[in-house]
């Protein structure tokens, strides 16, 4: 059975990385968990440009609760990156994420990850609907 493929017209918005240094291993690429810190500052930048989340003082924040990450190829400081984003699933208070890391121009995914997140209320930590704005966002991103 063959993996599924990963390609770049799959995905609905993407967001350039600069790989750092320090974000190569012993091994000479990017380590594993360095991935899912890419996955994050994606999925944030868009619902800070897009959908108007406020990290700092906004009533509603996004946990994350749930995360997987498949690695296909290595990439390596200093590769130019782009984490390819769409979403796969979107609830009332939630909302899943599938995301891709791509070299710049390629069409095949070096990695693909999913995660989820749940919308609480920034006092209670209690999960809430997600509001309008970052909910239109998110539409937009709808998987076909």
């Amino acid at each position: 059975m063959n993996p599924p493929q990963h390609l770049r017209g799959d995905y609905r918005h993407f967001q350039p990385i600069t790989t750092r240094w320090h974000d190569n291993d012993i091994y000479g690429h990017v380590n594993n968990v360095t991935y899912y810190s890419y996955f994050d500052s994606a999925v944030n930048a868009y619902l800070i440009a897009e959908g108007g989340l406020d990290i700092h003082a906004g009533e509603v924040v996004g946990f994350v609760v749930s995360s997987s990450c498949d690695y296909f190829a290595s990439i390596a400081f200093p590769d130019a990156i782009e984490v390819g984003l769409r979403v796969g699933k979107l609830g009332n208070s939630s909302v899943q994420y599938e995301l891709a890391i791509f070299r710049a121009g390629e069409e095949q995914a070096c990695a693909a990850g999913r995660f989820v997140h749940v919308f609480v209320e920034r006092t209670s930590n209690r999960p809430v609907a997600i509001p309008d704005a970052l909910r239109a966002a998110l539409a937009s991103l709808l998987s076909a």
